[in-house]
């Protein structure tokens, strides 16, 4: 079978987020119980790990943005996702908290080198038709959930948390191989963040770059802290708790949904109007949360909106960037506004909690959320109709 040059750059970069995000983020929460009962760090200190890697991650972007743009992405993904599995590795083996956290801060190097950023930087330097590629790649990488979570917690109930941990490096392996082999070793237009004159410090002050940076932290406060504060924001309604997990679970079907429907409709629909679409849809989503009653319709409604938003944001975030403000230094671009969510990103859970301890109950939460989606979308506006 001859497979064309973006189809294999699909299924390369998709396998490769898919595993990569499995093992190295999705699974993380699984390992707490069993490592408080072993170790007995609390919650917090473990939970710890994880902020701290966001962090480094966040401050990695540019950098690694940078060298994408000199060098392409293949060498940097293959050496980030063997960094990851190296540091699963050391995982399974640790004692010391101390020694936990350095290698969690090791993780987030490993997550700015493997991850979404310098993958879209390749999709979009080598692809032919990159929003249709990336949204291909969103596609597939939307089951990473409901693989990776029951394989995991399969994994630590058959051979404990350290021996899932060593399994999962195994897997990490993966990636790192497939893009050696598959990705292209000199990306067509590699090097732009140094030619033509381009500057990081000019491209940061546009008011597109603003707007974008501005609507991308609002939705990572809302993607966050829903992450974090979800399930007990919806017990506090009063709902059964067979109805909270199922709108909580029905956010993946609904994410990979919408990516299918964008897919089809291909090149008949422009990053700007999909960003439209999911920043008016997240405000609208966040104030029927705020008002719906502890109904299941109407909270399904919340996640329909939610999810759809969110998995077109996905998108947004990679092929939207390169319509709005060009594919001229991409990888450092981008790095600049992965920058901008890190505060956002880290902030929400504790903020939210905070919240919920001074109001005495989670009432304020989805109007903040409202709100900031608002603020959000009308960032968005402005971005796209800067030239």
């Amino acid at each position: 079978m001859s497979w064309s040059a973006d189809t294999r750059l699909l299924l390369c970069i998709a396998i490769g987020q898919t595993i990569g995000w499995g093992t190295l983020f999705s699974v993380f929460p699984l390992f707490g119980a069993p490592m408080e009962a072993e170790l007995g760090w609390s919650r917090a200190e473990i939970n710890a790990g994880l902020t701290l890697a966001l962090l480094v991650s966040g401050l990695a972007a540019v950098p690694v943005g940078q060298h994408v743009d000199r060098h392409g992405g293949r060498r940097m993904l293959a050496w980030g996702a063997w960094l990851g599995a190296a540091l699963l590795a050391l995982w399974s083996a640790t004692e010391s908290l101390l020694l936990y956290w350095a290698l969690w801060a090791g993780m987030g190097l490993a997550q700015a080198a493997a991850l979404w950023g310098p993958a879209m930087a390749v999709v979009v330097t080598a692809a032919r038709d990159p929003n249709r590629t990336i949204t291909g790649i969103t596609f597939i990488t939307g089951f990473t959930g409901t693989v990776f979570v029951p394989l995991g917690a399969a994994l630590i109930a058959g051979l404990g948390w350290r021996g899932a941990l060593l399994a999962l490096a195994a897997l990490q392996v993966i990636p790192g191989l497939l893009a050696l082999w598959l990705l292209p070793a000199a990306p067509p237009r590699a090097a732009t963040a140094t030619q033509g004159g381009f500057s990081l410090r000019a491209a940061v002050r546009r008011p597109a770059f603003l707007g974008l940076a501005a609507c991308f932290a609002a939705h990572a406060f809302i993607g966050i802290g829903l992450g974090a504060h979800a399930i007990p924001l919806l017990r506090e309604r009063g709902l059964p708790e067979a109805s909270v997990l199922l709108v909580v679970a029905l956010h993946g079907p609904f994410q990979v949904a919408a990516r299918l429907v964008l897919f089809s409709l291909g090149g008949r629909v422009t990053m700007r109007g999909v960003g439209r679409l999911a920043t008016l849809l997240t405000p609208f989503g966040m104030l029927v949360l705020a008002l719906a009653p502890p109904d299941l319709g109407w909270l399904v409604l919340y996640a329909l909106c939610w999810a759809i938003a969110d998995g077109l944001m996905t998108i947004v975030r990679a092929a939207g960037v390169a319509e709005i403000l060009g594919r001229e230094g991409y990888g450092t671009i981008t790095g600049a506004l992965s920058v901008a969510t890190v505060l956002p990103r880290t902030a929400a859970p504790v903020l939210i909690a905070l919240i919920w301890e001074g109001a005495g109950g989670y009432g304020p939460v989805p109007w903040l959320l409202a709100g900031l989606a608002l603020l959000g979308a009308a960032a968005f506006l402005a971005a796209a109709r800067a030239r």
